[in-house]
């Protein structure tokens, strides 16, 4: 059955096309191969981890306020990428906590709610670590010589929100043991203070959290009130993917309008020929091909088709 549009690659893998939870775990995924591999050949080609710290890392993390002007493009990047070398166990929990959050959002308000809020909760974490900087002394201080990276952010938010849309939410292990979301979602955020806090208390890094998962409660309760703050994103996602994958519908409506304009002008009745036996011949050749119309049908479309 066609469904109107060509599939993309990814429309193959079972339960991707409707799981926004998932794209979020294989797109970090793949990001963090993509880093591995740009590390690797960084490595071989350059012979030290100076070029990768100076020059590749500081354009995908999210700098100190001061250097924001000349990289402000690592607002939308700072999220998706880890401090390789390592951080590979990092990612595996971070995304553990993306699917235990994101499964419970995506359950109640449906998968194209999902990697919006994840996306502006991002972008809100950002701008709190920004904007905490102006102030005064050791309050804007930042830990990150590089830059900040990961999506703690991110993963904040959508526990926030989850826990704003069912804070009663019980994930159920057995028949009879069970964890409370709202337990689970403080665990979490515990352990994503003391990671933060681990090598001293930075207030941006805490504000960022604060941000973020005030972002994610917003974007439910704006929810709630008949909002949609993310549907703009598929809107012009769409557009884009309707300007480069063919509508097969439009297509095979197009085709067949030129195909019976073109059969129209050819077997217009002539020399006595009724119309009613050339739509007999058309019809045949539809169900049964050219090759099966006789010699005399054959040659009844020839005569109509002479000027």
């Amino acid at each position: 059955m066609s469904t109107g549009r060509k599939r993309s690659a990814l429309s193959y893998i079972p339960g991707l096309t409707n799981n926004a939870v998932l794209k979020l775990i294989l797109f970090s995924a793949v990001l963090y191969v993509i880093l591995a591999l740009t590390w690797a050949v960084i490595m071989l080609v350059y012979q030290g981890m100076p070029i990768y710290e100076q020059y590749f890392l500081p354009n995908l993390a999210l700098p100190a306020l001061p250097g924001i002007k000349s990289h402000w493009w690592t607002i939308f990047t700072y999220g998706w990428f880890y401090n390789f070398p390592g951080g590979f166990w990092e990612l595996v929990s971070n995304m553990l906590w993306l699917y235990c959050f994101g499964s419970v959002v995506q359950m109640l308000v449906g998968p194209k709610q999902v990697i919006p809020l994840y996306l502006y909760c991002l972008l809100v974490g950002a701008v709190f670590y920004l904007l905490s900087q102006v102030l005064p002394g050791e309050l804007g201080k930042t830990p990150h010589t590089i830059g900040l990276l990961g999506p703690r952010a991110g993963l904040i938010g959508l526990a926030a929100a989850a826990v704003t849309l069912t804070p009663q939410y019980r994930f159920y292990f057995t028949d009879t043991f069970s964890i409370p979301l709202l337990a689970l979602a403080g665990v979490f955020a515990a352990l994503m203070i003391i990671g933060s806090v681990s090598h001293g208390v930075y207030l941006p890094i805490i504000l960022m959290l604060v941000g973020s998962g005030l972002m994610g409660f917003g974007y439910i309760k704006l929810l709630k009130a008949g909002y949609r703050p993310g549907e703009w994103m598929y809107t012009v996602t769409g557009k884009i993917e309707g300007l480069v994958t063919p509508d097969e519908k439009a297509e095979w409506k197009r085709h067949n309008k030129k195909r019976n304009e073109v059969l129209n002008k050819m077997y217009e009745p002539k020399q006595g020929i009724s119309q009613k036996r050339i739509d007999d011949i058309l019809d045949k050749i539809n169900q049964k091909g050219y090759n099966s119309l006789s010699a005399e049908e054959k040659d009844t479309l020839m005569r109509a088709g002479k000027e």
